[in-house]
């Protein structure tokens, strides 16, 4: 028979993303029994049959043969004059079966069922996206990117559904052009306005611990457990790991041979510095290893306060604050616990405390200084001018005059 436009548009839906065949059968019979129920006032007898791979559509309905005057109701009877024009072998209170054609319900209404197929089946489309990515949230998805704008990025996974790349949860060095892969983490999934809102992220915590899990076996299958991990996107970031197996170096096992593990998550990373360090509930030694690459010769903790007050060699300070104070940053969030770090003082070591310069430099400049661990000289001296400006709420122009004076005492 001829489908007019609803059949013909059957293989366009049968290839819908992520909806199963008995879910379309449901869809495409619920639609077709509403057009005969609005047509002859009942469907109950009614069989539909839909074939969703080649558009095959069959309508039957079934009516039982009346006597002549004694039918009551013309949409599940039909009587014996009526019926003998047909099929003259049927007897009373036998059924009368006949096939019923699209025709019959007329153009206008196989349009309109046309459009509530389409809309029917793009919300049940929308609806699985949403709970197929609900239940992802956390994983690592690859996608391509198909549009890139100034505050987002749009990537497309491999069935075509659009996930959403923010600026703010891209890697500052990332950068995007049409057919470029990309490799994320899921990160929030949310229905805005019928339509499901798909967020990744390549900042997010998450996104290394699922590439630690795909590059290490022994984390994979639960040999090794990520305590915690503290990143600063691009820059550097610090991974706790714990063994319950003594067998196992849970360190060892991340970097890998000659660092063949870790190299790749750092290409992925944009070169992003990565501090694996064991876990441990020693705290003195937690935060020790927290700060490395630094050698640490003291700590004293103060439990109520969180703090822990850090004593180094002077050569040390600047390792233990690292490039734009990420690393001292990080030892903090990932110990939880504010971290001020001191020069210790050396009996072989000519240096001169900046409170000496009281008489040249205001004193507010000088506690800023020592607001972030610089109390002598050569510590302040140690470091560049940009990294000073950085760490500080200092001008670039106070911080050359401040350089200037302290060299002064040393020439």
């Amino acid at each position: 028979m001829s489908n007019i436009n609803l059949i013909d548009s059957f293989q366009e839906f049968k290839d819908f993303k992520n909806i199963d065949r008995p879910t379309m059968m449901s869809v495409l019979e619920d639609v077709f029994r509403s057009m005969i129920r609005k047509k002859y006032g009942t469907d109950e007898n009614c069989d539909v049959i839909v074939n969703t791979d080649n558009g095959d559509l069959e309508i039957w309905r079934t009516r039982t043969v009346m006597e002549d005057g004694f039918s009551e109701d013309d949409d599940l009877e039909i009587e014996l004059a009526e019926v003998h024009k047909i099929d003259p072998t049927l007897e009373v209170g036998d059924d009368y079966i006949e096939q019923i054609t699209l025709e019959m319900f007329g153009r206008r209404a196989i349009l309109a069922a046309r459009q509530t197929l389409v809309s029917k089946i793009l919300e049940l489309e929308k609806d699985e996206i949403f709970k197929k990515y609900k239940d992802r949230v956390g994983e690592i998805v690859t996608g391509e990117v198909y549009q890139v704008w100034k505050k987002e990025t749009l990537v497309l996974d491999d069935e075509g559904n659009e996930l959403l790349l923010p600026k703010s949860e891209q890697i500052p060095a990332d950068y995007f052009k049409k057919g470029d892969t990309v490799k994320a983490v899921v990160d929030k999934v949310d229905m805005l306005n019928s339509n499901p809102k798909i967020i990744i992220s390549r900042t997010a915590p998450a996104f290394l611990q699922r590439l630690f899990e795909q590059e290490v076996p022994e984390i994979f299958d639960g040999l090794i457990t990520i305590k915690k991990i503290v990143r600063e996107p691009g820059e550097r970031a610090k991974v706790a790991v714990e063994s319950y197996d003594d067998r196992i170096d849970p360190v060892g096992a991340c970097v890998g041979m000659k660092g063949s593990r870790i190299h790749g998550i750092v290409r992925e990373l944009k070169n992003e510095n990565i501090d694996v360090i064991n876990y441990t509930n020693n705290l003195q030694l937690y935060i020790q290893r927290a700060l490395s690459p630094a050698k640490i010769t003291s700590i004293k903790l103060d439990d109520e306060k969180k703090t822990a007050a850090v004593y180094l060699k002077p050569d040390q300070v600047s390792l233990a604050i690292g490039r734009g104070g990420h690393n001292i940053k990080l030892a903090g969030k990932l110990t939880g616990y504010e971290i001020d770090v001191y020069r210790e003082a050396d009996e072989t070591d000519e240096d001169v405390d900046i409170e000496e310069f009281s008489d040249e430099i205001d004193s507010w400049i000088l506690d800023e200084f020592k607001r972030i661990g610089l109390d002598t000289a050569k510590s302040v001296l140690a470091l560049t001018v940009g990294e000073l400006v950085k760490r500080t709420d200092l001008e670039e122009e106070t911080v050359k005059e401040v350089l200037s004076i302290l060299k002064a005492e040393f020439e």
